[in-house]
Formats: C-alpha cells, structure tokens, sequence
C-alpha cells in the first residue's frame, strides 16, 4: 500500500491543528471562488455602462451558463470526495484512477452543454420575453460564451483534484491569472474595438482558455501531481458509476436551481420589464460575494472531511464543521449589514442608472435578512459532500428553489409586486438552512460514531 507521502504534490489533512488546517484550505479557494464571481461582475461592470439594456442581455445568459456550469460540479465534486478519499486511504492507484475518470468527463458532457447552447439559442433565450434588441444581443453572447463551456468544465475537474490533495492554493493562482486577462481583455474588446456585448463574452472565453492552459502546464510540467496521471481514459463502469453517484446530485440540484432562478428570472421580466429581469440577475450577481465566501469554506470542510472520514478520524470533521460555522457566520453578519444598509449604494457600482440601482436595492435590502442561513445551508453542504451523502442537501435545495415559485406568484398577487419575487428569494434560503442543519443533527451518530462535541 502507498504512503500519502509517495503521492506526489498531496497534503495529509488527517494531521496537525484542525482550524489552521481549514483556513490553510479554505481561504484559497475562497479567493478562488471570487474570482470566479469577478469574471461576471467585471462583465457587468463593463456593459453596465453600455445601460441597462445590455446588462439585462447579459444577464439573461448568465442564466443558461449557469446552469451549464452546473453541471461541471458533476465533476468537481466527483474528484474531491472520490480522489479526497483515495488519499485519505492511502491507495495512490486509486486516486489517479479517479483524477482521469473526473477529467474525461468532464470533456464529454460539456461537449453536450456547449451544442445545445449553440444549436437552442434563440428558443432559449425567448422565454425571457424580450424585445427583439435586447434578445438579439443575447443570442450572439449565448453562442460566443457557448465555446468557453468546455474549458468551464476542465478548469472545474482540475480544481476539485488539487482541492482533494489539499493544495488549493494553485486554482488560485490560475483563475487569478485569468481574471486579469478578463478585466484587460473587456475594456479593450467592449469599447476599444467596439464589439459591445460580443466582446465582453469573447474576452470571457479566452480568459477561460488561459486557464487550462495554466493548469495543464503546472500539473503536467511543474507538479508531476500523482505521479502525473492520463489526463483521458478509457472510463470504466465501477469508477464512472461512483464518480456519478456522488458528483450528480450536486450537479443536478445546482441546474436546477440554475433553471428555478430562471423561472422567477421570468417572473420578473414579467412584472418589471426588463429592469425587473436585470435587478434580479445582476443582484445575484453581487450576492455572490457571501454565497462564494460560505462555498469556499464549504470545499474546504468537504475535502477535509473526505480525508479524515476515510481514515476513521470522525471527531475531527465534527471540530472542523463547529469551527467552520463559526467562521462563516460572521461573513453571515456581513453581508447583512452591506445589504441591508448600503445595497444601493453597492449595486449602482454596476449599474449607475437610477430606477436600476433603485430597484437592486430593495433587492439586496431583502435579501440581506437571509445571509446568515444560506451560510448555514452552504457550510453545512461540506460535511454531507465529505462523506459521501450528495442527496440529502440536493433534496432540500431543490424543494427550497423550486419554493420560491409559486411564493413569488402568490406574493405578486397578494400586491407586494416585484419586491414579493425577492421576499420568495430570501424566505426560501432560511427555510433551507434550518431544515438542513436538522437534517445533519438527525445523522450525525449513526454516520460518525462519535459522541458530538
């Protein structure tokens, strides 16, 4: 059997001080989570001074690759836990199996993502109920930011594999790297070669293309990591089937949430024009400084945990998802505060039109009363992912999503108007948090035999 120390570029996470372990772990991919945030707030940034037009555009794709990009977690997350695992149990042929299996897949279906996004442009698109400029500008985005998906997918699969050898700090780097070339590329395509929206999408694609590019030379060249394991393999039905059975329900539940968002993304099209659909997508947008902030420290927890509960070091991962709590709820409170008392302020830094920043405040104010529970529901996804059980939080998550449907129809009808779709948006993130945490409290002897501390 192989020592974790013959793995080549691996960090034991089944030793040393548990919250050190955790900040070490998760604070890169925290930055890295932002970065990946800061790709569509500069694109925002940018075409938000085009109007707001262009940004609803925008938006409405951002939709659509949302879901797309969803389905990348089939992968991320298929290596973390799978190859996380591996470690924890000191087998390096296994993990190297598990790192190819995550990698050919990840090509295979965004192959499948990037055609349909080409080839069902224009119907998708249209159940935005557009006028026909601003669905124009929208197809033509869809289809340029369609041949970034599969470099979406391998930056995804590459991330989760260094996250599972404890290594976190080299998708940092990377998708920083990218994230400059974006904001170089936006400006200078946008304006400077006056593409308009086109050029935002093409300088997201070429940003996206660096980064497998980094990857490939720092894990194939520089890392040798795992003794530099075939990036495509033949897949095999033991490891494809568990690789699926784990990253799926992420998968799933994220484009699912992706498409619920779509249809209160419709709500408010319908209801508020075009700025309605724009407040909603850009302020998901600018939510996405908490939601990242908890998601870091969730990968982080699921890949610490993976380790230790393969290695039967249970009273380690209760710690660490006590410690984690504890360090996100005070991102929780600030994001309350931000939102609640300066969201204006906040969104007109993307969007300097009055009724728009208008309009994103009373966005952001509502949504700031469930900052602290989504922290509670992301966080405690980690731990779930860590062993293995992806279903439970998909379950909730997608019962809490697809929630906010008919509460955003009955709030509308009620006449709270556009501002009742937020109210659906935020009542649902504290449901989902609560019921979560319950859920885990329910399990957590049976799946750890260990008495909590």
């Amino acid at each position: 059997m192989a020592t974790l120390i013959a793995m080549r570029g691996v960090t034991n996470l089944t030793e040393g001080n548990i919250s050190a372990r955790l900040v070490k772990l998760a604070l890169p991919i925290m930055a890295t989570s932002f970065i990946q945030m800061a790709y569509n707030l500069t694109d925002m940034f940018w075409v938000g001074r085009i109007g707001s037009e262009a940004n609803a555009a925008v938006g409405s794709v951002g939709m659509f690759t949302w879901m797309a990009a969803s389905f990348s977690l089939l992968c991320k997350v298929g290596a973390e836990v799978c190859v996380g695992q591996a470690i924890g149990k000191r087998e390096t042929g296994e993990a190297r199996r598990y790192a190819s299996h995550n990698i050919t897949l990840a090509l295979a279906v965004s192959m499948v993502c990037a055609l349909v996004m080409v080839l069902f442009a224009e119907p998708l698109i249209g159940v935005y109920h557009l006028s026909q400029s601003i669905s124009g500008h929208a197809v033509s985005y869809m289809r340029i930011v369609a041949v970034g998906v599969p470099f979406i997918f391998l930056a995804s699969a590459f991330t989760g594999i260094y996250n599972a050898c404890g290594r976190s700090t080299i998708p940092f780097y990377i998708s920083g790297t990218g994230l400059v070339a974006n904001m170089l590329l936006d400006p200078l395509f946008i304006f400077g070669l006056d593409m308009g929206t086109d050029g935002a999408a093409l300088a997201t694609v070429l940003a996206q293309m660096l980064v497998v590019i980094l990857f490939m030379w720092q894990m194939r060249g520089r890392d040798r990591l795992l003794d530099n394991f075939p990036l495509v393999c033949r897949l095999q039905r033991a490891e494809t089937k568990r690789v699926v059975k784990i990253g799926a329900p992420v998968a799933v539940f994220n484009s699912l949430f992706a498409f619920a968002n779509m249809f209160v993304s419709r709500i408010a099209s319908l209801h508020g024009g075009h700025i309605g659909l724009m407040t909603f997508t850009t302020g998901g947008q600018i939510e996405a400084i908490t939601w990242n902030t908890s998601e870091g420290f969730s990968t982080a927890l699921s890949a610490f945990t993976a380790q230790n509960y393969a290695a039967g070091r249970g009273d380690r991962v209760l710690k660490a998802y006590k410690r984690t709590l504890a360090m996100t709820a005070l991102f929780g409170i600030f994001g309350t505060v931000l939102f609640v008392c300066y969201g204006q302020e906040l969104f007109s830094v993307f969007v300097p039109e009055e009724a728009a920043y208008v309009s994103g405040g009373n966005f952001l104010r509502i949504d700031g009363y469930s900052q602290l529970f989504m922290m509670l529901e992301i966080a405690t996804h980690g731990i779930f992912y860590g062993i293995g059980r992806t279903i439970p939080p998909a379950v909730i998550s997608i019962c809490g999503n697809y929630l906010r449907i008919p509460m955003a129809l009955g709030l509308v009808a009620l006449g709270f108007g556009v501002d009742g779709i937020w109210w659906a948006v935020s009542i649902s993130s504290i449901l989902k948090g609560i019921v979560l945490f319950i859920w885990l409290m329910a399990i957590r002897r049976q799946c750890f035999a260990v008495r909590a501390v």
